[in-house]
């Protein structure tokens, strides 16, 4: 007997969206389970026919983790009306996967790829405090405190919350290296904005235990399975 699975996981599992959209999506009434409008809680498995969005969805692929230098003008969605270049539009993978955690349009760098559900779950959720890693470049020079405000938390006034205590390590001038443990958006923006800078470049270049390495822009590799086991492992996975 096939193993029953609810349906909003199922669903983030075959990689079209996390199972929060999923949900989303069975309570607009866009998912039937063969042939009936599902309701949330639903089970299914693999006998059964799931179709979302007006897309059947076929057996669940094998877990299919990959790191992508995601390059500047890039837009971290699936289908934007308004955006100049989307994900679906740069990237191309046999199965698939979709973005797990996002990088604003203006940045560049590492994004995990996948079509795991629990593993886009883990690490779009604030309270994973998995480490993700940039380098960045403001536009004028850092002053002596900058590394001390920054690594305190910086209160963010647009969002009327303070940032969660990082690391920081200056690298010239006008670059630095910072460590977060958090995802608000456009934090080390809006972290850099309250003390002054302006941001030119910011480039991601590590999450968890996966590093950007000699990626090139718009280039991905899969994930070694030494790789994934220290990622599935630090997220407690």
């Amino acid at each position: 007997m096939s193993q029953m699975t609810r349906l909003n996981k199922y669903i983030a599992e075959c990689g079209i969206c996390s199972r929060r959209e999923a949900d989303r999506l069975i309570e607009a009434g866009k998912v039937k389970v063969n042939g009936k409008v599902a309701d949330p809680g639903t089970k299914v498995s693999d006998t059964d026919e799931v179709i979302c969005n007006g897309r059947k969805l076929g057996k669940k692929d094998d877990k299919v983790v990959l790191a992508y230098y995601k390059p500047i003008g890039i837009t971290c969605t699936e289908k934007d009306k308004f955006a100049d270049k989307t994900l679906k539009d740069a990237f191309d993978y046999p199965i698939r996967v979709t973005y797990a955690g996002r990088l604003d349009k203006e940045s560049e760098g590492l994004l995990l790829m996948t079509n795991d559900g629990d593993l886009i779950n883990k690490l779009m959720k604030g309270s994973a405090d998995h480490e993700k890693e940039y380098y960045v470049r403001v536009t004028k020079n850092l002053a002596p405190d900058f590394k001390e405000k920054m690594e305190a938390g910086v209160f963010l006034s647009e969002l009327n919350r303070k940032t969660k205590p990082c690391k920081v390590d200056i690298i010239g001038p006008y670059t630095f290296r910072i460590i977060l443990t958090q995802g608000l958006n456009r934090q080390i923006r809006r972290m850099c904005k309250e003390l002054g800078y302006n941001v030119s470049a910011l480039q991601r270049t590590r999450v968890a235990n996966i590093e950007l390495g000699k990626l090139r822009p718009g280039t991905y590799r899969r994930l070694s399975v030494e790789e994934l086991k220290g990622l599935y492992g630090e997220l407690g996975m």
